[in-house]
This record gives C-alpha cells, structure tokens and sequence, in this order.
C-alpha cells in the first residue's frame, strides 16, 4: 500500500526546482498574478511571458487598464487566443478601479463577483499575492491527484469534487499551504505529464496509488479540444488579426480576409465576434470595440471617436 500523501517533501521538492516564471518572483503584485492568470488560461506557458511582460508595462495598475479602450485590450492580446478573455480582463479592470479602490480583492468571494474570473482563478490569486489558504485546481493538479490518490491514469471530467479533494491535502500552515498548491501545479506541468510521467524523477514516487498498482490504463474521460484547422474559431483569429492590423482598426467587412475558403464561415466568426462584444459592427464596417457610437469612414470622424472612447 502506498505511503500517505507527504505534502511538505513535495514543498521541498518545488522549493528546490520549480521553474523561475515572473508570476513567482518576490514582488511581483497582485494585478501582475491576475493578468498572468487570465493569459494562462488555455495558453503555453512559453506563449504567455513575453505578452504579459509587455502588457505590464502598458498597464502597471487596473485602473491604467480601465482608462484604456476594449480595443486596445484586443489589440495587445496579440496572438494568445481566446481573446474574449481580453475584453473581460479589461472589464475587471474597471470594476476593481470603481469598486475596490483600484487594489485587487484578496478574497474569493470578491473576486468571483470580476468579469471573467471563476473558481480556480479566484483561489489562485488569493493563494499567489495574498497568501490565503484555499485550494487551487487546475488541469495538472487534476492529473496529479487522480494518480497519487486515486489511482487512476487520467483525472475524470472536471467537477466541484476536485476543490474538495485537494483542500483534504493541503497543510494546515498558510505559507506551506500556498507552496504546496505551486508545487502540485508544477508537478503535474514537468513530472506528472499527461503522456508520458517520469515517474523515477517524481518526489511523490513511494506514496503514489497508481504508481503502487502498476500503472494501469484505467481510461481518459477528458473531453478532446476540437481541432483548430478549418474550425471557426481560426476563421475567428483571421478576422481579428486583420483588424489589428487595419488602420484605425476598421475595415469594410467584405475586405476582411476576403480570401477566406469558406465565406459562409467567414462571415459566421465576424457575427459571432460582433455577439461577444470582441468587434463592433456599423453598417458594413467593422472595428475593433470602444471606438463611440458611431463610426465613418473618414480619419476626422475616426479620430474623435477614439478620443472619445479613451
């Protein structure tokens, strides 16, 4: 039978190799954790650093990021994907300014009431720049659970179980609590892969369940990602690069990827852009979001637009 669960040598373990990422650095803030967490989100870690580095230095604060249009929020997402977490991010912005002084909350229940933020985001901010003692699950630590406790090859569908699962583990010291949330996290990224664990290298070795039964194959549950090629979520990406790159962020909306293979998908992402707030659309001209009421053609009336929507 495996040994319990030794969460304080999984404490040492990450004390000694996690990977140095900036979300981790003494120092870092409460709004540089939450916009790492809304970058993260579906999003490689690699893909992630330089774009939450730049987008710090355009907006240190919340309220530097609510004085801001939507549409520069679009813009600097750049290639992350999802860029609907862009608009809410910005939205969130704005709430912390207007109804948290413009300090990040550092408490669940305040933070679930921002645009945007769910469960496992809520905790890890309150976990990461305030220390609290809260579970934090994502993907990974899923995974490292299902396996060390449970004894199974992969984690089930997500479920509210999960916070339950991983509060039973947690140390009752706040500080080793936050680190050992890290660590079950880093775990389950360079260890406790989903494909291909290195078991021999993992400090949860002579306690894990699934280890101590052999290994099995007990099923993936997961629900797949939908391929990305040809889907409509690409043609999406396509229309919203063009308009970043557009001047003034406009285009004629038959201009935009005109040469699109499917245009009946084509024209599809730009309605459903339009109904999730990421363009706005007058007539036959689309743009980027937060650009006034009303937008023309001509640079004069462009011009005051944006003035107005900054």
């Amino acid at each position: 039978m495996p040994a319990p669960l030794p969460p304080l040598a999984l404490n040492e373990w990450f004390r000694r190799s996690a990977r140095d990422l900036p979300w981790r650095r003494p120092g870092f803030g409460a709004w540089g954790i939450l916009v790492s967490e809304f970058m993260l989100q579906q999003t490689p870690v690699t893909r992630v650093i330089p774009r939450l580095e730049a987008w710090l230095r355009t907006w240190p604060s919340p309220a530097a990021l609510a004085a801001a249009t939507p549409a520069d929020a679009v813009r600097e997402w750049a290639n992350l994907g999802y860029p609907r977490r862009a608009i809410w991010l910005h939205r969130a912005a704005g709430e912390i300014a207007t109804r948290h002084a413009g300090r990040v909350p550092d408490d669940v229940e305040h933070l679930l009431a921002l645009t945007g933020i769910g469960d496992y985001t809520a905790r890890a901010v309150a976990v990461f720049a305030y220390g609290k003692r809260e579970p934090v699950v994502d993907t990974n630590t899923r995974r490292v659970i299902a396996r060390a406790v449970q004894g199974r090859s992969q984690p089930g569908p997500p479920s509210r179980g999960d916070l339950a699962a991983m509060a039973a583990l947690l140390p009752e010291d706040d500080r080793e609590s936050a680190v050992f949330n890290a660590a079950m996290m880093e775990l389950g990224a360079v260890i406790c892969t989903a494909r291909a664990p290195r078991c021999g290298e993992c400090p949860l070795l002579d306690a894990c369940a699934w280890v101590g039964a052999g290994r099995p194959d007990t099923g993936d549950l997961r629900r797949k990602q939908a391929r990305y090629e040809g889907s409509d979520r690409q043609a999406r990406g396509a229309v919203l690069r063009a308009l970043r790159a557009a001047p003034r962020h406009e285009a004629r909306t038959e201009r935009v990827v005109p040469d699109w293979p499917d245009a009946a998908q084509r024209d599809r992402a730009i309605v459903s852009l339009v109904d999730d707030g990421l363009i706005e659309a007058f007539g036959d001209l689309i743009r980027l979001p937060g650009g006034g009421p009303q937008a023309s053609s001509s640079s004069e009336s462009s011009e005051s637009a944006s003035r107005a929507g900054r």
